[in-house]
């Protein structure tokens, strides 16, 4: 019969066997990975043709304090998450309109998937700032 010291030592060898054969986290992307000006511009874009930054509003907005996060990869997908504070439309406190976009091809979509945006640490994002406040 084994002794408990062998025992030990064979679950220590299978434990660190399988934590050595266990899949690497994805590292988050480097700092030369951030989005080009032209990239930015284009994401800025597309964000204030969308109805929560209101493209359709008949009253003008005003943006201030936006940020993007990203390029963040999730799951194969390079996403980038925009936010705003947005007021103008209503005449009480700013609105906080936020935006999911997946860069596939060097195209830009809207995408619906606000989870994937919690948690990313974000950067100012004055081309929006400056782009919705020129209308």
């Amino acid at each position: 019969m084994p002794s408990r010291a062998v025992l030990a030592l064979a679950a220590l060898m299978i434990t660190s066997a399988a934590a050595l054969a266990a899949p690497k986290a994805t590292k988050p992307p480097a700092a030369e990975d951030a989005p080009s000006p032209a990239l930015k511009a284009r994401i800025a874009a597309l964000a204030v043709r969308q109805v929560e930054f209101g493209s359709v509003s008949l009253l003008p907005v005003r943006f201030e304090g936006s940020r993007l996060a990203g390029p963040v990869a999730d799951g194969g997908r390079t996403i980038y998450c925009v936010s705003s504070r947005m007021s103008g439309r209503t005449f009480g406190k700013p609105e906080r309109p936020k935006a999911v976009m997946r860069y596939q091809a060097d195209r830009l979509e809207v995408i619906d998937d606000d989870e994937v945006c919690t948690g990313h640490r974000s950067q100012p994002f004055p081309e929006l700032d400056t782009l919705g406040n020129a209308r």
